[in-house]
């Protein structure tokens, strides 16, 4: 463990297992970040000390969808001890990605009050989960960064045929009527059980 003994105090190795776990790390108080880890900035691009102090409404592509994963968040942290999710963020070069969340408050009476939240990207190879495919998710990360179809097609070797089918299929499945109101539906945080 390079360097790391078993000579440390309970505390000590407290402190490593938060800044160095696999996951990105972060403990919230009404949704203002207090303590970041380290893996922070692999997974959002901005270093801890970055993040710390700040509203985590910066890791959020817009407004609607912060106050909507919110309100998710704390509605499942009332009713369990940890809830998982899924759903889109920004990391610091404003790139939109898809990830999956857990969180679980201190007090469940008051969840929003103190919580810890890991995040990782999600597994692009993932098997498909609610009515979006794998591969619709792949297509999706990118329209919701504004990429055109042919930019899309380029970007995963396909067709711009196929993105566009891609586009139609999701299109038909979210009940959306073009493709404005697909991406606002994608960044809206999606309910886990629709897209998964």
């Amino acid at each position: 463990m390079g360097g790391v003994t078993g000579t440390g105090t309970g505390r000590e190795f407290e402190r490593l297992a938060f800044l160095h776990g696999p996951d990105a790390t972060m403990i919230l108080a009404d949704r203002v970040i207090l303590r970041a880890s380290l893996r922070v900035e692999d997974v959002f691009g901005w270093t801890p000390d970055e993040l710390e102090g700040q509203s985590i409404r910066m890791l959020y592509p817009g407004q609607s969808d912060y106050e909507v994963i919110g309100e998710r968040a704390r509605k499942a942290l009332e009713a369990q001890a940890v809830c998982h999710d899924e759903r889109f963020m920004r990391r610091k070069d404003g790139q939109v990605v898809w990830m999956e969340a857990s969180g679980t408050a201190l007090d469940r009476g008051d969840p929003l009050k103190l919580a810890v939240w890991t995040y990782r990207l999600a597994d692009r190879q993932a098997a498909p989960i609610g009515p979006l495919t794998a591969a619709e998710k792949r297509v999706a990360r990118y329209l919701v960064n504004g990429f055109t179809s042919k930019e899309i097609a380029q970007a995963l070797t396909c067709s711009p045929r196929t993105v566009e089918v891609h586009r139609a299929n999701m299109i038909r499945k979210l009940k959306v009527r073009n493709s404005f109101e697909l991406v606002r539906r994608l960044l809206i945080a999606p309910d886990p059980e629709g897209l998964g």
